[in-house]
């Protein structure tokens, strides 16, 4: 073997020195033989290894081997002998990379390159300074050529290719040449990232590196112009999505140096021109100045000027004067701009190859402005084409980011309504199975609202989407449409704690896989709300959407059996059917469009009840008692009530009684959506005296009535054996709120009343803080919880129970398991009031318990009059009534609603009024 290494060695430096193949071929042929006698398991397999592959890379270099894959197999070999801590393993790590890197200038392979560059960041740490490895790995044609490779790859806005920008930028330290084109390359990545995602952090962290690189690049630098454009263009983004005129004002000078910087000839002008114009635009859109808009309009001129018929950017040219030329009709309503856009646009799209990933683009833009053009002209074709474009847009690049395949279905939807269209209802199914997969990637629930939130005024479209549906006289689909979209945050949810019983018996496996990764995306979801670590929260978020590919996988594998087809999907009316099994459900839609309620019975098709003379302003203007100021005329709450009657709630009961034949005493669900949350619907009443003087019958003498968030919060899981706790804060310490003086004697009052056979137990006091009421919330299946409830009307996930010390969010709530949960009464504050921006996604605390799986919560509208115990005197009654002697004290969270009827008529002589209307049932 000596013999042979010595004589490869000797060809080699001949081959090195002379060129000759003949002495490269006869090294290779001695160090293969030297490897030959050297099986896996000898310790000099890696040299030999090596010594091989070097011969044959230098062949490669020189044109004289072809083969390089061979030789990176090698290398590869080599280095899996010497891992971390082996003396020789950075010199395996370099001569990789020198295979890698000869293998990019020959072939131009993108994935050789990237491989280099995480080498290198493994690489240089183990090189110290002054040492000759560092000296070699540190030159042109190793780090430096990898980093200039990088940078010459196009942008990608992936979690891969974000990494591989902050590898690059770590390659390149403070006065590295280099560094500004890194700076610059990962700060236009992350810009492409807040584009398809959304997330401002993002942008936040692409304008500070932008800053850095301009601030590398002085005047007379040859990169400046890009550098200061690219920074310009995130500013831009900033500014309209945020809406900071600092941003602006610090844009608007960068371009116009920028185009300065780019005159007439430069090959670039026409990117500085359309982009200055593009940033106009923005500030007309927020500020609404005539003088921006037309300098636009001067600027995408000449801009088109720059790219004649025949060149291959003339179709971005065209669209982007198209726009401008939109815009300025929407202000200024010269009709002639319009059709010159239409014009525009549509040569723009049949510039456009039908395989562009932008083409969606144009497809939108045109049917947007054929839109508007409908709006004057009336003419049918106008409508017709302009959904069908719309339609086209949204299935043209399945690539295209969620976000923007969401507003496009929201305009669909829009055109749709507006003129009548057939496709309406297409067109609001499409919306909400986007927006549900893009709320899907978002990792915790406060991300999933934001999230939600970014898409202004798409709060009313569940009612819409019913409204729509019931106009359509398909009230099956509009009872599957308002169940989808609202409580859309909840489901979502949910859906990784759905039980998987019957799937365990017909699949285990599947089963045991899904349960699995649903546990680390549910966990991943919950650690990722409390990082604040950038580097930490890209890894988690970049975790996450790895396990959601995988879950999405496991839930498709899982719905290919025939038995489980709708694994998770949105209920179907018959599946949606259920939650009447004890008494119908009635929802309450409040629509721009109509009102109506539409009742869903034990059995046969829902019923739908126009209610006419009721309309969303109406409902608007209702005073709502939560806001009433307590020193108000009881006669306001008797109007109320009586107006709740006479045009609500009477049309539905006509059907109650003549239609279905519901007897009185009855249990009905009351499912109320939008405007309708606010108004106390349990308390309709007629307030009249019939010629007998008696009193005319009142909703809740007729029928027993609970509330419930959606449908599907009705459907019941299996019991567990019962256990009850009180939970009691009357002195919730200073600056939380008032002292409660009746609570202790509440938590008496229930001890007392709870059969001991509920292995009953009380927490008050110093133990009632929020780690103590989280444990008793896990452990109990009954729960009372007297104390102060606040909602917060701005951020609902930060509504809370006031406890001793730290406030019980409602997300602490949503993010505990809590799985044998069946009651809860909450002897609080504003606990089932929702949410001022979006009231259908009923995100309220009595809410938060049932997504928590209490299936039946009785709560609060507005506060209760603790300083005369008037609570006390219901939740005795209630007790009473819960835990009848006569029945042995069963615990049956089915009688809740029944109790509570009882408890509020049996008060009526102690009790006022607004304070019986205060507590309402919520659940089975």
């Amino acid at each position: 073997m000596a013999r042979d290494t010595d004589a490869g060695h000797a060809r080699f430096a001949k081959y090195v020195t002379s060129k000759k193949v003949s002495h490269l071929n006869h090294a290779v042929e001695h160090f293969r033989l030297v490897l030959d006698q050297c099986p896996v398991g000898h310790p000099d397999r890696a040299t030999a290894l090596t010594s091989l592959a070097w011969a044959r890379l230098l062949g490669y270099i020189r044109n004289d081997l072809q083969d390089i894959d061979t030789t990176i197999s090698l290398f590869r070999d080599a280095l899996a002998l010497r891992p971390q801590r082996h003396p020789d393993h950075p010199l395996s790590l370099y001569n990789l990379t020198k295979a890698l890197n000869w293998r990019h200038k020959k072939k131009n392979t993108a994935p050789d390159i990237r491989e280099a560059a995480q080498i290198y960041h493994e690489l240089l740490p183990l090189c110290p300074v002054g040492t000759y490895i560092r000296s070699i790995v540190a030159g042109e044609d190793c780090v430096d050529y990898v980093i200039g490779g990088c940078n010459e790859l196009p942008i990608d806005a992936s979690d891969e290719g974000i990494h591989l920008r902050r590898v690059v930028l770590e390659l390149c330290p403070l006065g590295h040449q280099l560094r500004p084109r890194a700076l610059d390359k990962l700060s236009s990545a992350l810009s492409l990232c807040f584009k398809q995602h959304g997330s401002i952090d993002d942008l936040d962290t692409s304008i500070q590196l932008g800053r850095e690189a301009m601030s590398l690049c002085p005047e007379g630098h040859s990169h400046r112009d890009d550098y200061l454009n690219n920074l310009a263009v995130s500013l831009v983004f900033c500014f309209d999505h945020q809406g900071k005129p600092n941003d602006f004002d610090e844009a608007i000078p960068l371009h116009e140096e920028a185009l300065r910087l780019r005159p007439v000839g430069h090959k670039y002008r026409h990117a500085s021109l359309n982009n200055l114009g593009a940033a106009l635009i923005t500030c007309f859109n927020k500020c609404s100045d005539t003088d921006d808009i037309t300098r636009a309009v001067g600027l995408y001129r000449e801009a088109l000027t720059l790219r004649p018929p025949g060149h291959p950017g003339r179709d971005i040219m065209l669209n982007n004067l198209a726009l401008v030329l939109q815009t300025r009709y929407d202000e200024l309503y010269v009709s002639e701009d319009l059709d010159k856009a239409i014009d525009r646009y549509r040569e723009s799209l049949w510039l456009t190859r039908l395989d562009d990933p932008e083409r969606h683009v144009n497809l939108f833009n045109l049917s947007s402005a054929l839109c508007s053009r409908f709006t004057y002209t009336q003419e049918n074709e106008d409508v017709e084409e302009a959904i069908t474009l719309c339609q086209e847009s949204l299935g043209a690049h399945l690539t295209q980011g969620f976000p923007q395949r969401i507003i496009k279905a929201r305009s669909w939807t829009v055109a749709a309504e507006q003129h009548g269209h057939g496709s309406a209802l297409e067109a609001y199914s499409t919306f909400f199975r986007l927006l549900d997969a893009h709320l899907a990637t978002r990792s915790s629930t406060t991300s999933r609202r934001e999230a939600a939130a970014a898409f202004h005024d798409i709060s009313r479209l569940p009612v819409d989407a019913a409204s729509c549906a019931t106009r359509h006289a398909n009230i099956r689909q509009a009872v599957e449409l308002v169940e989808q979209g609202r409580g859309q945050q909840w489901s979502l949810a949910s859906r990784l704690r759905t039980p998987a019983e019957e799937l365990e018996l017909a699949n285990p496996k599947l089963a045991h896989n899904y349960l699995e990764l649903s546990k680390l995306i549910s966990n991943a979801a919950q650690s990722s709300a409390t990082i604040t670590d950038t580097a930490a929260a890209d890894r988690a978020a970049t975790e996450y959407r790895r396990l959601t590919r995988q879950w999405e996988a496991a839930v498709a594998e899982i719905r290919d059996l025939r038995a489980f087809s709708r694994f998770l999907l949105p209920p179907s009316y018959e599946d949606l059917q259920a939650a009447a099994r004890q008494g119908p459900v009635i929802i309450l839609i409040a629509s721009q469009y109509s009102c109506s309620a539409i009742i869903v019975s034990t059995s046969g098709d829902p019923h739908h009840v126009p209610l006419p003379s009721v309309t969303l302003t109406d409902l608007t203007n209702l005073k709502d008692p939560s806001r009433m100021n307590p020193t108000e005329s009881r006669t306001d709450l008797i109007v109320l009530s009586r107006i709740i009657w006479d045009e609500i709630m009477l049309p539905i009961v006509n059907v109650l009684e003549h239609v279905l034949k519901l007897k009185r005493r009855s249990r009905i669900w009351l499912c109320p959506t939008a405007a309708f949350t606010s108004i106390p619907l349990h308390a309709a009443n007629p307030f009249q005296t019939k010629a007998d003087r008696s009193k005319e019958s009142c909703l809740e003498d007729l029928y027993i009535c609970s509330y419930t968030p959606t449908l599907s919060a009705l459907l019941m899981k299996k019991r567990v054996p019962p256990s009850f706790v009180a939970i009691g804060q009357g002195q919730p310490g200073t600056g939380k709120g008032k002292a409660l003086l009746a609570v202790d004697s509440e938590l008496e009052l229930v001890h007392k009343l709870v059969p001991a056979t509920a292995n009953r137990t009380t927490i008050s006091g110093d133990a009632a803080t929020r780690a103590g009421a989280l444990e008793a919330l896990q452990q109990n299946t009954w729960v009372h919880l007297a104390c102060h409830g606040k909602q917060d009307r701005t951020q609902p996930y930060d509504s809370h129970f006031v406890m001793r010390d730290a406030h019980l969010t409602l997300l602490d709530i949503m993010e505990r398991d809590i799985p044998h949960a069946e009651f809860a009464f909450l002897s609080a504050c504003h606990t089932a009031v929702g949410d001022e921006e979006t009231p259908d996604e009923v995100i309220h605390l009595a809410a938060g318990l049932q997504f928590s799986e209490f299936k039946s919560v009785i709560d609060t509208l507005w506060e209760v009059d603790d300083a005369l115990s008037r609570g006390i005197t219901i939740v005795e009654a209630f007790y009473k009534y819960m835990f009848n002697m006569k029945e042995d004290g069963v615990m049956d969270c089915t009688k809740v609603a029944w109790a509570l009827n009882c408890a509020a008529h049996a008060v009526k002589t102690k009790v006022p009024l607004e304070q019986r209307m205060v507590f309402i049932h919520i659940g089975v």
